[in-house]
């Protein structure tokens, strides 16, 4: 079992066990998958074995930063003692955790559905099946965190449950990588930024750790991905996937944080919910987590009209 705060010796290996290169790989997409396959060979992890879950939190760690709280700036925010600070961190902590379930199942239905539709005797697919396994063991990873952290499981409302089932049949193209990529990016920014941290619990760092290290890879598969989708993009289907990407990015922004989490510190989850989206300090939080991948999709061509509203109401763009 390694320390709580520190990867395990072998992430710092960069050579792989051994994949055979394919004779073959003329594309720019079997070399990408390639390199990717050999990259997840040689740095994966386990997080049962990995992490040491019997641990208990540190005393006076805190388990979120305090200016991601949803609250912070707000009067609100004021009123709770620094106790209770500390316990909606983790509550809002857990519900990330918990919309990251749900995201990363999506995703595993995403990749299948690549891999059902195309061959599997090529490294593109390869690297797809790949990435289940992890985003697999992600899922697990975070459902023990919660499990760890003794809160509630704070799923996605009804209709946003249904509203995914039904991303997983419909997306396709730029629309459907940039899905994937609005929910991995805009929490591995925040994981960056919590992983280099010392003031939070050496069990969230070492998640964190874990998913920024493996999701890199995704994150490069999805982008290229998606480049590749964009430029084959017929001109009249734009406005449709950039609909459906602003309408992902919305569900995203609205749904990292279940109002649930506010019961935790005896508030009133309807009002603290509606301080929390009218707080300009968390509006700045989601900006901050999107940066980049709006950059991005800016470039590409798939952010703008008719979604451009969307994408302000997201609070993810001026």
């Amino acid at each position: 079992m390694t320390k709580t705060s520190e990867l395990p010796a072998r992430a710092a290996s960069s050579t792989s066990p051994g994949l055979p290169a394919r004779a073959g790989n003329s594309t720019g997409q079997e070399r990408l998958a390639d390199r990717l396959l050999r990259s997840t060979a040689a740095r994966s992890y386990d997080p049962e074995l990995d992490i040491d879950w019997s641990a208990p939190p540190e005393p006076g760690k805190i388990f979120l930063p305090e200016h991601r709280s949803t609250l912070y700036g707000t009067s609100l925010w004021d009123r709770l003692t620094p106790e209770q600070r500390r316990e909606l961190g983790k509550h809002e902590a857990a519900s990330v955790a918990s919309f990251g379930i749900w995201l990363e199942c999506i995703l595993m239905r995403l990749l299948a559905k690549l891999a059902y539709d195309e061959n599997p005797a090529t490294r593109h697919v390869q690297y797809a099946l790949a990435e289940m396994a992890e985003e697999c063991r992600h899922s697990t990873m975070f459902a023990r965190l919660i499990e760890w952290m003794g809160t509630p499981y704070y799923g996605p409302p009804r209709y946003v449950h249904a509203l995914g089932r039904l991303l997983t049949t419909t997306a396709h193209g730029p629309a459907m990588w940039g899905a994937i990529l609005i929910g991995e990016e805009i929490t591995d920014r925040y994981q960056r930024e919590m992983a280099a941290d010392d003031s939070i619990q050496p069990i969230i760092r070492m998640v964190n750790k874990i998913h920024i290290l493996e999701e890199a890879r995704h994150i490069g598969f999805a982008r290229a991905e998606l480049t590749r989708s964009a430029a084959k993009l017929p001109l009249a289907e734009l406005p449709m996937q950039r609909a459906m990407l602003g309408r992902v990015a919305l569900i995203v922004a609205r749904n990292l944080i279940s109002p649930e989490v506010y019961r935790s510190v005896g508030l009133d989850p309807a009002q603290a919910r509606r301080v929390a989206l009218a707080n300009p300090v968390h509006h700045e939080t989601i900006r901050y987590g999107s940066e980049k991948i709006v950059a991005f999709l800016r470039e590409a061509g798939m952010i703008g009209p008719p979604a451009t509203r969307l994408w302000r109401k997201a609070h993810m763009i001026d």
